[in-house]
């Protein structure tokens, strides 16, 4: 019987490397998974992360459980991590943070095309269908990447950035949608999401060009797409903001104890990953069968609130 929850049948080897971008100047610290049996050409996952500090390594929930299921990840830290220009410094005035988040916007869809690249010729790894999957920024970035890197066949974007009106001290990231072909995309969210609200997740949702599924995540809010949910949640909600413009963050963001736990949030967005990679880079019947189904009875039983808003 189907199950995507379920850890996958191989065992997991972790690499770890560096990646020099010559045309850039840059050497980007890059993280591998992969299932350790030689099995063929794997699909390729590419990772993009938040803007903030964890790199790929916030999400070994989900890397970890796409490569047991027979996928290889890879993932970098973006350029705002190891860029010296994109550093960021104490005292930054409103003209300086709009420039530093224009240059990290452009950044990130490079960033992406190099790491293809990288791990095409320099790892050396078959070319196999290629998905992207994202949070945050790296929601936006799994979003915009199909624009120019025309070998990504599926997106998974978790609680991404790009909406019209984002909040204050949230990057003004825009998306053209100029795919010009189907990506099929499934966009994972959380109804509490305090930093992305669900109005700016429907209208995201609206404009995606492609085949596309949005499931919504109850009682959850930003922090509960990364690894150690509970304490990244609570360190966010109590801590003095990084910039004036999120003060909102303390007001809003409501205790761990009134939302759902980490565990139940990873469940729903590694089952509903793999499910849908392997529908669309595996053409797995049984997967698309499962995501035609009723998804949020699936959830339900293994104690997942969520509500499926719309598929097309």
């Amino acid at each position: 019987m189907y199950d995507p929850f379920v850890p996958g049948r191989f065992i997991v080897a972790e690499r770890s490397m560096q990646a020099f971008d010559a045309l850039r100047n840059r050497s980007f610290p890059c993280d591998m998974w992969r299932p350790m049996e030689p099995v063929g050409p794997c699909p390729i996952i590419l990772l993009s992360h938040s803007s903030g500090g964890s790199g790929p390594r916030g999400y070994t929930f989900l890397t970890n459980h796409l490569a047991s299921h027979g996928y290889i990840v890879a993932g970098l830290n973006h350029s705002e991590l190891v860029a010296p220009e994109l550093a960021r410094r104490e005292g930054e005035t409103l003209e300086q943070r709009a420039a530093w988040a224009e240059a990290a916007i452009a950044s990130r869809v490079p960033d992406i095309r190099f790491l293809l690249d990288h791990v095409l010729t320099e790892v050396r790894l078959e070319l196999a269908p290629v998905g992207i999957v994202g949070h945050s920024f790296g929601g936006w970035t799994a979003l915009a990447s199909p624009d120019v890197v025309h070998q990504i066949r599926a997106v998974v974007a978790l609680a991404p950035g790009g909406s019209s009106n984002p909040r204050p001290g949230i990057l003004p990231a825009k998306l053209a949608f100029n795919w010009g072909r189907d990506v099929p995309t499934l966009v994972l969210v959380a109804d509490n999401d305090v930093c992305l609200p669900l109005d700016g997740m429907y209208e995201i949702f609206e404009r995606i060009p492609a085949a596309k599924r949005m499931v919504v995540l109850r009682r959850a809010d930003h922090m509960h797409f990364m690894d150690n949910v509970e304490q990244l949640h609570e360190a966010v909600r109590t801590s003095p903001p990084w910039i004036p413009e999120l003060d909102y963050l303390q007001k809003e963001m409501r205790p761990i104890a009134e939302l759902c736990t980490g565990e139940q949030s990873h469940l729903f967005i590694r089952g509903l990953t793999v499910a849908h990679f392997d529908a669309v880079l595996k053409q797995n019947d049984e997967a698309c069968r499962f995501l035609a189904g009723d998804i949020q009875a699936e959830l339900a039983c293994r104690g997942v609130e969520a509500f499926v808003h719309a598929a097309a």
